[in-house]
């Protein structure tokens, strides 16, 4: 049996002082990255974010569209997009 996954869309912001979910940007969660966007270090930096802030394993998200943009479509496995976009807009 294999575990639903859902889609949450993604503004990314690289290079901000901290790393942070600062909003939302129409259907997007708005996060900041301390990474910068070189060599798929903010891509890296944004899934192990995602994954601590969500209660998740790294290897439970990956970048479905967008590696060179700052809009990307991450795919979560194991956990609703609805129930995602909750978790990363409350406070920690």
């Amino acid at each position: 049996m294999s575990v639903p996954e859902s889609r949450l869309t993604l503004k990314v912001t690289p290079g901000a002082p901290r790393d942070e979910v600062v909003g939302e940007h129409g259907d997007a969660v708005r996060v900041k990255l301390q990474a910068p966007p070189v060599d798929g270090k903010a891509n890296k930096a944004l899934l192990k974010f995602l994954a601590g802030r969500l209660g998740l394993r790294p290897a439970q998200l990956r970048i479905v569209t967008g590696e060179t943009a700052r809009l990307k479509i991450v795919a979560i496995t194991g956990l609703a997009a609805d129930e995602a976009k909750r978790r990363l807009l409350s406070r920690p």
